[in-house]
């Protein structure tokens, strides 16, 4: 008899904070918005609200936990009330004085067991992995949310850190911003002391207005089972979305 499953919808999103960018100049000319209120982030935030409210499980990242660029509005809390969800929660990471400040984010219609916050490590300070675990025991489902760094080689040190925090979980899941190619060097440690298998299908996600790299992933577990893959904009972020269908055991939600 076969075991039963449970299918969810999970979405990872760079949301940028919710400003707008769609042109390499527009990094120069709209830099302001990176540390003012502007009035078009609320109806960007709205915008991804709708594209969160038909998934299970969202991943943010560039989250603003409530500064002066965001209105000082916690975005991800905002994301969670206008996409229903009932579960949420946010690491805030790198701050700027009290003008920017950038977060992951969790939104959830699972409630999870636990919810752990871990500082990575890198040359400069001020990244993380967010790790919620839904289930009881070992065969629970984790659901890990990170943003890595630029540099290769505190980025090697990121996915070490990463592959020994998930290596317990024989039913994982690791999405975000990962700032490099799932094929890339510092990449198979995660595949190594893990379960997290290589994306079968590979999504340009950077950047949103002419994707040509894959820097945004889902990895899930040999345990699991990928059934639909794709990229979807959010918004007016620089990246766009990634968004999978998977199925799990229906034993690691219970």
């Amino acid at each position: 008899m076969k075991s039963p499953t449970h299918t969810l919808r999970l979405l990872t999103a760079n949301i940028q904070a919710g400003s707008s960018t769609r042109r390499y100049s527009d990094y120069v000319t709209r830099s302001w918005s990176h540390a003012l209120p502007s009035g078009s982030k609320r109806s960007s935030l709205d915008a991804i609200a709708k594209l969160a409210s038909g998934r299970d499980i969202v991943g943010l990242q560039e989250a603003d936990p409530g500064s002066l660029r965001s209105g000082f509005t916690n975005q991800t809390h905002y994301l969670a009330q206008r996409a229903g969800f009932n579960y949420w929660s946010h690491q805030p990471n790198r701050r700027m004085g009290g003008v920017a400040s950038s977060a992951n984010g969790l939104l959830s219609r699972l409630e999870p067991v636990e919810v752990q916050d871990h500082a990575l490590p890198g040359r400069i300070g001020g990244r993380g992995v967010l790790l919620a675990r839904f289930g009881d025991g070992r065969e629970g489902l984790a659901v890990a949310v990170a943003h890595l760094s630029l540099g290769v080689g505190s980025r090697l040190s990121q996915l070490d850190f990463i592959a020994d925090l998930m290596s317990d979980y024989p039913n994982a899941v690791l999405m975000g911003d990962f700032n490099c190619k799932a094929e890339r060097p510092e990449m198979q440690v995660l595949y190594r002391k893990t379960r997290l298998q290589p994306p079968g299908c590979l999504v340009p996600t950077f950047p949103s207005w002419r994707p040509d790299r894959a820097i945004d992933h889902i990895l899930v577990s040999d345990s699991l089972r990928t059934l639909e893959t794709g990229a979807v904009a959010a918004a007016h972020s620089d990246h766009l979305a990634v968004e999978m269908q998977v199925e799990v055991p229906g034993n690691s939600l219970r």
